[in-house]
This record gives C-alpha cells, sequence and structure tokens, in this order.
C-alpha cells in the first residue's frame, strides 16, 4: 500500500518532495512519542552512523523515485526481492558471515530470476527504468546491513526516528527546487504515508534486533501477491508472464535459503 500511494503521488507532485514529505511526516509521527520521552532519549550513541545510513539511504530513495513512476507495482516488487541476495552477500562482507555453497547458490538463481524479469523491459522504450530500480536494490541492501549494525547499540525507535531526520534534511534542498503545492488529499496521502512509513521500519529495524537479518527476509514473497493486486486496483497494471516467472524464481531462491539457514540453526 506504501508503495502504491507513493507511485501515485510521484506522479502528482514529483519525486524530490514526495520523497522529502513521506520522510518529514514520518518524522511528525513520532514526535508525541519523542516528546513524552525526552529529547534525551533519542539522543544517538553514534550519530555519524546514523547520518552516514541516512545518506546512504537517500541514493537508494532518489533511484527508486526515478523509476517508480514508469514501471509497474509488480515489476519494483520482484525487483526488490534481489535485496535478500544482496543483503546475504553483504552480511558476509559486513559481518563476516561464511558463505557456504547454499547461498552462492541462492544468489545464482535469484539473479537469473532477475533477468527473466528485466531483459524484456529492456526492447522497450523507458527500458532503463527498470535498470534504475535494480540499480536501487543493492543500495537499499547496504542501508539494512547499516541498519542492523546500529541496533547493536541504538534502540529501534531511535533509529528510525534519525533515518527521518537525516533522509528529511537531505531531501529538502533538492524538494524546494521543485515545489509544488500539494492538494489536501496528497496532504492526507502524505500524512498515511508518514504513519505506515514509520510503522514499517520500526518493525523491520526492531526484527533486526531480535534475530538474524536473512531470517527476516523470507516473507518478502507476500510483498508480489498485494503488488499485483494494488497495482490492478488502483492503475490498472497487469503484471507480464514474464515478471510472474522471474518473481517467483527469485522467490524460490529465497525460500529456500532461508529454509536452508532455519534447518542448520536448529542443527
Amino acid at each position: 500500500m506504501l508503495n502504491t500511494l507513493m507511485r501515485q503521488l510521484t506522479v502528482e507532485v514529483g519525486a524530490f518532495e514526495t520523497q522529502f514529505l513521506r520522510y518529514a511526516f514520518g518524522l511528525a509521527v513520532m514526535m508525541p512519542l519523542i516528546l513524552r520521552a525526552g529529547i534525551a532519549a533519542y539522543r544517538p550513541h553514534n550519530i555519524a552512523g546514523q547520518f552516514a545510513r541516512g545518506a546512504v539511504h537517500t541514493v537508494g530513495l532518489l533511484l527508486w523515485f526515478a523509476a517508480i513512476a514508469h514501471i509497474t507495482i509488480a515489476d519494483t516488487t520482484a525487483i526488490g526481492f534481489t535485496g535478500p541476495i544482496f543483503i546475504m552477500l553483504g552480511a558476509a562482507w559486513m559481518f563476516r558471515e561464511r558463505m557456504r555453497w547454499e547461498r552462492w547458490v541462492a544468489a545464482g538463481i535469484g539473479f537469473a530470476g532477475v533477468l527473466i524479469v528485466v531483459a524484456p523491459k529492456l526492447a522497450g522504450s523507458g527500458g532503463w527504468y527498470t535498470l534504475v530500480m535494480l540499480a536501487s536494490a543493492p543500495v537499499f541492501a547496504l542501508s539494512f546491513l547499516m541498519t542492523k549494525g546500529l541496533t547493536r547499540h541504538e534502540r529501534p525507535e531511535v533509529i528510525v526516528a534519525w533515518q527521518s531526520i537525516s533522509v528529511a534534511l537531505l531531501s529538502l534542498p533538492m524538494a524546494a527546487l521543485h515545489w509544488t503545492m500539494p492538494s489536501a488529499w496528497q496532504w492526507f496521502s502524505f500524512a498515511l504515508c508518514g504513519v505506515l512509513g514509520s510503522l514499517g521500519h520500526y518493525m523491520l529495524t526492531r526484527s533486526f534486533s531480535v534475530t538474524d537479518i536473512s531470517a527476516t527476509q523470507s516473507v518478502k514473497f507476500l510483498d508480489l501477491v498485494w503488488a499485483t493486486m494494488l497495482g490492478w486496483l488502483v492503475f490498472g497494471d497487469m503484471p507480464s508472464q514474464s515478471t510472474l516467472i522471474g518473481g517467483a524464481v527469485i522467490c524460490a531462491a529465497t525460500l529456500w535459503i532461508a529454509h536452508r539457514e532455519a534447518r542448520r540453526m536448529v542443527a
């Protein structure tokens, strides 16, 4: 639902403004919690790390927003399934997790699925937007890996608050240069995006703080179901055969490696 709203807002008011207002409202909905607990309770232990993570996430958002208005929600979601693969590879680099053969196989199958989704789009006009969306996946993966690192010393709500602060500040100059006054309905939609986004990021960050980051990725296959349905209802988008097949291949790779990892942890 969040992606559907942001795609519509991007078409109506532009990418930079949508990016800024989504995170500005994300911070606004957290302000009652911040004021109740006191500003000191939200002072981070590693402010440089918070802004570094925010900068990386902002780059991913710039790529994502540049492409979202030009490709279907189903394609966006299918390409997003590569995130767990990049996270798995990144975890081996950042957290020194051993790359067993199963992980390499899952990565190979996952990227084969990406080719199934992406290749047919490149022949048409605007196909490069698919590559732009694909480029956002490893950037977001790095952001999530940095989040996992921050959870060692920061509470989830602190991380979510500072993500909103850093992304909003970094997005403000670009939004100001391309500002369009939103309508009443658009203001409401931005507020809803702030609520949904902050709640989603909190739950994701909370899961990173209590379990292995790879274990949190196995339920992403459900996104394609919701994305396909909402894309059809709101925009009339019908997923192509290549999107469904490629998404299924990527999902299969992600679920298979999640199953193997779960069995290994039990054993």
